[in-house]
């Protein structure tokens, strides 16, 4: 046996040697390098590999020496702070315009610290459950959670922190919000630090003393007490889960705003607690509804209106999708506003009838919005929404509509002035007149026959039917069209009522006020906003309002437009306006029905818009009585305005508006518009008592000319006539001999007087005076009161 295993062994050796000697010399494998014994090729090679590996190890050591370095000295400089630092978050504070007013504040700090030892072991539960499975058995933080976080950061652009609950506890209240990588690692540092010198228990009840969850309430125990109005440690399993399930987004997954996302967070939280072992199978089951919540409430900070603008503020912030509300209530922001303190004092006082002194005389119930702005930036500089936001939430600036009858004409005569129409076009401005497609007969204001009439004169009188003639050339989706493009955003605005131009669409102040403030702006556009900045906690700052405007008409188009606008303050139907002292454009407007009024004004640099509305306590839109001395129509806004605008431009500088040239063509280029541009002879009924008559004009002269628009009294020329007019003041009174006779003389109209303020009433003596007025003051068929 032993000889045997030799002679294997001896020629296993032999076999192995000579196929040593047998392999082929002169082979060549992989395309080799036939160089002598000794050549350098392959043995070069060879070394520049082995000098990259030993440089690519070398940087890797002094990497991960780097690394290891930096992580010790974070390690050893980390201090933690005391729990009850953490106590004290800070609140986000807003501020007026000039950054040291308060107006208030987000989230003030509930929060009342617990013993957590008082509470069901199903709280803590709960949580652990929703946000860190791995708690009782991590060291602070989830490596494979941090990994996926990071790959899916990289690979698909998202924000994943991958924190556990001790490393959100060190994030949102040791570090605040952090989003670099660095501040990720000082993040996970700390928690690891935390997790060494505090127990599970410690941690989780720390955490439960100072996490945010909505509704103004840090901590568990303010929670409860906001959503269930309960001490904590009375919590039920279900009422545990609920809160534990919303904890990354509180007040975005309240139940009273995301019911169903709240209800699956919950459900979530319940099946976990199962799994993990946390509830039996029994306990389970037994919480399978999702607990009811009581009404949040708001904070005082919201009493008063003050609301109103706090709610503007958050609102704006978290559309323009910078912010979340969260960041809001947590983030201890500095917001500065555009709100001038004073002028906000002042528009208070000037609106409200509890602080003007007409309550008692304002029917009970009447509603008032206001706003003014800036509209070379679009900064809103004060508004009345209301007087107590915790009474009623509904914003009368830019949430209420009301009709908002003639101040939708000024997008009309943009349109017509667009189309390359003069402003010194001849109209028929009488009343009870029909219209392509319009059943029955549109009227002006009273029935009032204005005789005919240019474009100067029909936007200052407020014609309606001039105005449905302008609509029957533009049609009602351009004149919408044109309003959309100047800032209305309501999209109820569409052109689909058939009385577009006379306002029959229910629009906010806002609207309205956005809209006038591009035609202010000489057609740029900007855009309206409450925020003018916000800052982080040290200063850095991290939001800044859009002050850029954009070009949508040409300057001298809206020029021109303001400058017929002028007329309805100089001689029209907003008179009292002139008391501001200061050159002031503008339109009012009475809605059919007389169910709302307004007036929206401007300077170069400040529009205002004022208007009423009287709703039913169904909120459905009612007739508004004459009250005190007001008849109910666009008087009483006219009133407000002048009363708020005479204060706040006290002691500035009167502006003039620049100088517009009008270069359309009298009836159009089509000749087709009002009268035409050819001489015609027309039959004038006028509003005079006596006396007939019929006068010849020539459509290219001005009637009652522009320049004898400028003051209460005046005198105009036409091209063929001449004629005095005089205008009445703030309580009524009567407009006569609007325009010149007969070629080479002067025939005056008399005109009988009106019982409506600024002279809105007053009817007047037309063309060479006419009787044979059967509408005088008569009833109309159609719209008849948009003035």
């Amino acid at each position: 046996m032993v000889s045997h295993s030799r002679n294997v062994r001896k020629h296993a050796r032999r076999a192995a040697q000579g196929r040593s000697e047998r392999r082929p010399a002169a082979r060549h494998y992989h395309g080799g390098n036939h160089r002598a014994k000794g050549g350098r090729g392959p043995k070069q090679r060879g070394r520049g590999r082995h000098l990259f590996l030993k440089w690519l190890l070398g940087l890797i050591a002094v990497g991960l020496a780097a690394g290891i370095g930096l992580f010790a000295y974070l390690y050893v400089t980390t201090e933690i702070p005391q729990p009850e630092k953490v106590a004290m978050a800070s609140n986000t504070t807003v501020y007026f315009s000039d950054g040291t007013t308060e107006m208030g504040t987000f989230s003030d700090q509930n929060r009342e610290i617990i013993d957590c030892s008082v509470l069901p072991d199903y709280v803590g539960n709960a949580i652990v459950a929703s946000e860190n499975r791995s708690f009782y058995t991590d060291r602070g933080i989830d490596l494979q959670g941090i990994a996926r976080a990071l790959v899916s950061n990289v690979t698909k652009g998202t924000r994943q922190g991958g924190s556990t609950i001790t490393q959100q506890y060190a994030e949102r209240y040791y570090l605040g919000e952090t989003t670099s990588y660095t501040g990720k690692l000082h993040e996970a540092i700390l928690a690891l630090k935390i997790a060494q010198s505090q127990d599970k228990s410690q941690v989780l009840c720390n955490y439960m003393n100072t996490i945010y969850l909505g509704r103004g309430a840090y901590g568990i125990q303010a929670a409860a007490k906001a959503y269930f109005n309960k001490d904590a440690k009375d919590l039920t399993l279900s009422e545990a889960a609920m809160l534990a399930g919303i904890i990354p987004a509180p007040s975005t997954w309240d139940p009273a705003q995301s019911p169903k996302m709240a209800e699956e967070r919950f459900h979530r939280v319940i099946s976990i607690m199962k799994g993990d072992g946390y509830i039996t199978a029994k306990e389970a089951a037994s919480a399978t509804d999702m607990p009811t919540t009581i009404e949040n409430t708001q904070q005082d900070m919201y009493k008063g209106p003050n609301g109103y603008l706090l709610q503007m503020v958050r609102d704006e912030l978290v559309n323009s999708k910078a912010f979340t509300k969260d960041d809001l209530d947590t983030g201890g922001y500095k917001i500065v506003t555009t709100i001038d303190k004073s002028k906000q004092d002042l528009m208070q006082q000037v609106v409200s009838p509890a602080s003007n002194g007409m309550q008692g005389v304002v029917p009970d119930g009447m509603q008032f919005g206001a706003m003014s702005v800036n509209p070379k930036d679009g900064s809103i500089i004060a508004l009345y929404a209301g007087d107590d936001y915790l009474t009623k939430q509904l914003n009368n600036a830019t949430q209420a509509q009301y009709e908002v009858g003639s101040t939708m004409k000024a997008f009309a005569l943009l349109g017509t002035v667009q189309s390359k129409v003069s402003l010194n076009t001849i109209f028929n401005g009488n009343s009870k007149r029909t219209y392509p497609g319009i059943s029955g007969t549109v009227s002006n204001v009273g029935g009032a026959n204005l005789g005919y009439i240019n474009l100067y004169k029909a936007t200052a009188q407020s014609s309606n039917t001039v105005y449905m003639d302008l609509q029957t050339k533009l049609g009602t989706k351009k004149i919408a069209e044109i309003a959309r493009t100047a800032g209305v955003q309501s999209t109820s605005l569409d052109g689909s009522e058939p009385y577009t131009v006379l306002g029959n669409n229910a629009l906010t102040v806002k609207d309205m006020t956005w809209a006038y403030a591009t035609i202010a702006n000489q057609g740029n556009k900007p855009t309206l906003h409450i925020v003018s900045s916000v800052t982080g906690l040290k200063g850095k700052e991290l939001y800044k309002a859009p002050t850029s405007t954009e070009k949508v008409f040409e300057a001298n188009d809206v020029n021109l437009v303001t400058k017929a606008l002028t007329g309805v303050v100089q001689s029209g139907t907003a008179t009292e306006a002139k008391q501001t002292g200061h050159t002031i454009a503008g339109k009012t407007g009475t809605s059919n029905n007389m169910y709302a009024a307004s007036f929206v004004g401007y300077t170069p640099s400040v529009v205002s818009t004022f208007a009423m509305w009287y709703p039913d306590a169904n909120g459905n839109p009612q007739e508004i009585p004459s009250f005190g001395r007001w008849t109910g129509h666009s008087d009483y806004p006219v009133h407000l305005f002048t009363q708020y605008m005479k204060q706040a431009l006290a002691g500035t500088a009167n502006e003039s508006f620049p100088t517009a040239k009008d270069t359309g063509k009298v009836g159009g280029t089509d000749g087709t518009w009002g009268t035409g541009s050819s001489r015609s002879t027309r039959k004038y009924y006028g509003s005079s008592s006596s006396g007939s008559d019929s006068a010849t004009t020539n459509n290219n002269s001005t009637g009652s000319a522009q320049e004898g628009q400028t003051g209460t009294s005046g005198s105009g020329t036409g091209s063929e006539g001449s004629g005095s007019g005089t205008t009445g003041g703030e309580t009524g009174g009567s407009t006569s001999g609007e325009s010149g006779g007969t070629t080479g003389g002067s025939t005056n109209g008399s005109g009988s007087s009106g019982s409506g303020s600024n002279g809105s009433n007053g009817t007047t003596g037309n063309a060479g005076g006419t009787a044979n007025d059967e509408s005088s003051g008569g009833e109309s068929t159609g719209p008849g009161l948009m003035e």
